[in-house]
């Protein structure tokens, strides 16, 4: 073919111009004498494609190529142009040569996807990837004369590919790493829960929700004789004591709702013996997991404990008997001493008809009896067994009136403060309790002081407690006024606070104080709903501080008799008197009567109520609470007021149980008056009685 035949490939580029211009006459092989239309439009296409495409022309297969070709030819490039393809592409065609000649053959186009070529550009030895599409040439007379190659290079697809393979790869290989070292640790750890299982003291079970159950470690065997065999597939209160059913039935709804129950219950050995278990418990799914631990011991241990404590608490309470009526007899032998002198030269005077004076002695014996009335009121107030007569009491008022008092008892070396808040509550309190429990603090307080004196505070306060403060006092939270005397003496180590309300302790010389002034006060104020509280340091001074419950109401205006009233006269009235002690029920008798009164008496409860139930005016009953006969005076009293609705009742006692008198909550009309008493004292309270 000559040079202008190839004017028939038209078309742009660089090698469009080149293919033109090639002198394919100097070809021994050149392309035939007469191009197809068909072939014309082809290469024309493939010149101005921008996909990268070949013609393998003739029997060599020469190679025509577009631009797009170029870059892949490298340095090869533009010798390859009308040489054989085998030439250009090298080892690269031996690899697909079979597919191209196939194609010469037999006319079967194909397409080849990612396939592996090794390649040389500018020099560099590389491996590329390709897809391939080949299609035959014919001429007018369909002969197979050529090759039409398309191709498209991968290589960045494949390698891209490849990297996120062996990401993938990695990735697999770590996970497969990870299983494996987890599946190890799961071993590892089902090992040790197995042996955990098997070998602990502890017992272990799986139980359902309805308490039968599923599985149980060996331990059960050791510590209670049952097999596995034996326990599951049971219920758990099978072997559990009847007692305890309840609460464990209660423990696995608990877990069965989520909770995590802990009980302790017993269970029977299978030798007939008791186990006392403690549990701890969880549910997961279905099942509740639990751990019990043998503590029948221990609880063995603690019962024994308790036992011995109780025991050590009763040896001490005796001890304190023995200090209490040791120290008891010793004062009132004390006391009955100058009672005995007393009358005893009272009787030596009246025989010999010297009666000048004798009025000393008589004196003197009263005040033994008031010293001794002083004494078994602080007993009975530190048991906490004292009649009281709780009446509502302004303190500051209560106080005011006692500053008098306090002066003179504490001396002129002593600075005294009373401080009275302003609206300071009222109390219902025993009146002369509180003023001799007011009165013991200010002597504790001047005694620490002594001998070179100091300064004393009286102060007075209302407080508000709460849940937590008023449970750290002891106390129900509510209203409380709070009277505190403050001094600044030698104060109190802790060892001494610990036991400041014991009876009869103190850190005084022998002979110089009974040790009861505190209790005395601690007694009283217990019993009227109170506490009382020291705060002290060693040289610091001491505060001691009455908390009482605040009453709601207004105070009462003080109307008690004292000791220098006259007997008033009854004006006929009618009293019945019950009193078991002969000597007082004769003396009682003997006032009252010649006080104008007349006076029914009985020795006892039965007694007396018979007299009350028959008709006859009785215009004021008095009692002695404790009375022989089965009936005691508050029973009498009840009993009365029966048939007698609203009888006035003055209760005389020197010890009761608080229950006789209703523990400071008397009815109306009722009033208590404690032994021993002045007599003018009775008669007045009679009087006052009866006109109200």
């Amino acid at each position: 073919m000559s040079g202008p035949a190839l004017h028939f490939l038209t078309g742009g580029g660089e090698m469009g111009a080149r293919m033109r211009e090639h002198d394919w006459a100097a070809t021994a092989l050149g392309p035939p004498a007469d191009w197809p239309e068909a072939l014309k439009t082809m290469v024309s296409t493939l010149i101005n494609s921008p996909v990268l495409g070949t013609v393998l022309w003739g029997p060599e297969l020469r190679m025509l190529y577009n631009d797009a070709y170029v870059p892949s030819l490298a340095d090869r490039h533009p010798a390859a142009l009308g040489s054989p393809v085998a030439q250009v592409w090298g080892d690269a065609w031996a690899r697909v040569a079979p597919a191209f000649l196939s194609l010469l053959k037999t006319g079967e186009g194909f397409i080849q996807t990612r396939v592996e070529l090794p390649m040389v550009r500018s020099g560099v030895a590389e491996v590329t990837w390709w897809n391939f599409s080949a299609a035959p040439i014919r001429d007018d007379r369909g002969a197979i004369v050529g090759i039409l190659n398309q191709g498209a290079e991968i290589t960045d697809q494949v390698h891209a590919e490849q990297g996120l393979e062996l990401e993938r790869i990695r990735a697999e290989a770590e996970l497969r790493r990870i299983n494996r070292e987890l599946e190890v640790r799961v071993m590892e750890r089902t090992v040790e829960r197995d042996h955990m299982w098997n070998t602990s003291p502890d017992l272990m079970l799986i139980i359902g929700f309805d308490g039968i159950l599923r599985r149980v470690n060996p331990a059960w065997t050791t510590l209670l004789g049952y097999t596995a065999e034996e326990l599951v597939g049971h219920h758990v209160n099978e072997f559990v004591v009847a007692p305890d059913h309840q609460q464990t039935v209660q423990a696995y709804e608990l877990a069965a709702s989520g909770g995590l129950p802990r009980i302790e219950n017993r269970y029977r050995h299978k030798n007939g013996s008791l186990r006392t278990i403690s549990w701890v418990a969880a549910p997961t799914g279905d099942m509740t997991y639990a751990t019990g631990r043998d503590v029948t011991e221990e609880r063995r241990r603690q019962l024994e404990l308790e036992a011995a404590q109780e025991q050590l608490r009763q040896a001490q309470k005796m001890d304190a008997i023995g200090q209490l009526t040791g120290g008891l007899a010793h004062d009132f032998n004390n006391l009955l001493g100058g009672i005995s002198a007393s009358l005893q030269v009272l009787q030596a005077r009246i025989e010999r008809g010297r009666t000048e004076g004798i009025e000393r002695y008589v004196h003197m014996g009263q005040d033994s009896v008031r010293r001794a009335a002083s004494l078994t009121h602080r007993l009975l107030a530190f048991s906490r067994r004292q009649t009281l007569d709780p009446r509502p009491v302004d303190v500051n008022r209560l106080v005011g009136g006692m500053e008098d008092l306090i002066r003179r008892t504490v001396g002129v070396g002593v600075d005294l403060q009373v401080i009275g808040v302003g609206g300071l509550w009222p109390v219902k309190v025993d009146v002369s309790q509180l003023e001799n429990s007011l009165l013991n603090l200010c002597i504790n307080a001047r005694d620490a002081m002594l001998p070179a004196g100091g300064r004393l505070t009286i102060e007075t306060g209302n407080q508000t407690l709460e849940d937590l403060a008023a449970q750290e006092q002891g106390l129900p939270p509510g209203q409380y006024i709070a009277i505190c005397v403050t001094d600044t003496g030698t104060g109190m180590t802790t060892e001494v606070q610990a036991r400041a309300f014991e009876p009869f302790f103190t850190t005084k010389p022998i002979g110089q104080g009974t040790g009861l002034g505190l209790s005395m006060v601690y007694g009283f104020v217990r019993q009227s709903g109170g506490e009382v509280h020291i705060d002290s340091q060693p040289g610091q001074g001491t505060t001691l501080c009455m908390r009482l419950p605040r009453h709601f109401g207004e105070a009462a205006a003080d109307d008690r008799p004292v000791a220098s009233d006259p007997i008033e006269r009854g004006d006929g009235t009618t009293v019945m008197l019950i009193e078991d002690e002969a000597t007082i029920r004769i003396l009682v008798t003997e006032v009252l009567q010649d006080a104008g009164y007349r006076v029914i008496a009985a020795e006892d409860g039965p007694s007396g109520l018979a007299v009350l139930q028959e008709k006859g005016r009785i215009d004021l009953l008095v009692t002695d609470v404790g009375l022989p006969g089965g009936l005691n005076g508050r029973q009498v009293a009840d009993a009365a007021r029966v048939g007698r609705p609203g009888l006035k009742v003055l209760f005389i006692t020197g010890y009761a149980e608080n229950a006789a008198v209703g523990n400071g909550r008397m009815e109306a009309g009722m009033e208590v008056l404690t032994k021993p008493f002045e007599l003018a004292t009775l008669a007045g309270r009679v009087r006052r009685m009866i006109e109200r």
